[in-house]
Parts: structure tokens; sequence; C-alpha cells
């Protein structure tokens, strides 16, 4: 009997290494900076519209971190000298006021806050006191990868496996599958996996095989 695969899209751990920048270049580098030390700003907020990177990098900070869209109180922040707070749109009353309360510590003690947001401080719906001290600090946007530079990323992925992908492949994985990066990258190491078990190359007929099976999962 063959050996199921048990994890068919197995999760990888955000890092920065990882992270694939596009034309996000720039804000990928200014970022490396800031959590390196070398920069005195206490807060960076990323901006930018969903699928761009923000969770992705807030996650590979390394930083204590709470997505606001779960805990829009912030109820489950710790008292740390480093924090990453996701989607601070979507903070309650309450949230504000701890976040604020945050950043104030923060700033005295030495500490770094990273945020994320869909829009840039000035522009979301929150207390003035807030937005002004998260306006304060580097702000960057994030653009989403174009649908070439996906391309492009999962082919060097492939690559780097010893993966050989079609464009004719390529293009029905990016028609077919999820379109977040993190999913498709997924998929490229799950192929990998594919291959292996099945001693088959990679074919049209192998990765609509592998594509199903996740479906029916």
């Amino acid at each position: 009997m063959r050996q199921l695969i048990l994890d068919l899209l197995p999760e990888s751990s955000p890092t920065l290494d990882n992270f694939v920048a596009g034309s996000n270049a720039q804000p990928l580098a200014l970022l490396t900076e800031w959590l390196a030390g070398t920069r005195p700003d206490t807060s960076f907020c990323l901006w930018g519209e969903a699928g761009s990177g923000c969770s992705h990098l807030l996650q590979a900070s390394g930083f204590v971190y709470v997505d606001a869209a779960l805990d829009p109180a912030l109820k489950s922040v710790p008292t740390a000298d480093q924090l990453a707070i996701d989607h601070v749109e979507n903070l309650d009353e309450t949230g504000q006021i701890a976040l604020f309360n945050h950043f104030n510590r923060l700033k005295m003690a030495s500490g770094m806050l990273l945020t994320a947001a869909a829009q840039p401080p000035a522009h979301l719906t929150l207390r003035e006191d807030l937005r002004t001290r998260l306006g304060s600090g580097l702000i960057c946007r994030l653009q989403p990868l174009s649908d070439a530079e996906k391309a492009e990323a999962l082919a060097t992925q492939a690559k780097e496996r010893a993966l050989k992908l079609t464009p004719e492949i390529i293009d029905y994985l990016m028609r077919h599958a999820p379109r977040d990066m993190r999913t498709l990258s997924a998929i490229i190491v799950a192929l990998d996996q594919y291959t292996l078990e099945q001693k088959r190359a990679v074919t049209l007929p192998l990765l609509r095989e592998l594509l199903n099976q996740e479906a029916n999962a």
C-alpha cells in the first residue's frame, strides 16, 4: 500500500527569507533595518490590501503576535517589549485604549511596536490620539504581487526543489488554486512530495490529481 500524504499542504512558518518581495523590496529592506534596531523609531506600520503580505511579515518579525481581528479588545496582549498587532482597523474602543497605552509604555521602555492595517494610520477610523501615535513612526505600503511575479516566484521555488514546471503547469496552478502566495508555495512543497511518492515526473494530469485530492480531503 502506498504511503498516504497525511499533510498535503504543509504549513511553513513565515520568515523574512521566505517572503516573496516582488515590488516590495524597499519596504522589506526598511523593515529589516528597523527590526535589527538600527533605527530609533518606536513603531512601524505596514499597510496594504489583503494578500499583500502584511500578516506574513508581522508573524516573521519574531515579536509577540496578536490579530486584532480575533481579539479586538487586545485582552491577550502580554507585557512584552516587542509587539506585533495585526488588522488594527478591527480594534474596538477597549482595544484602541489598550494599544494607545502599549505604545506609550513601549516608547518609554525603548520597545518596538509593529502594526498592520488595510489603510495608512491617518485613514483609519480610530481614536485621534492613537492615529497620531501610529502615524509618528515608520509607515510603508505593501503592494500585492502581480500574476507575473507570482509565476516567477513559483518557478524559482520549483527549480530549488529540482522540479521541472512548464509554463502550462504554472498557468494551470495560477488559474485553479488559491491565489495567495503562502498556499501556492505550499502546493509546490506538496507537489514535490507527491512526485517522490508516485515516482512520476510533474505533468498536468499529476497536478490535477494532486489538486483534486486536496479538494476532496
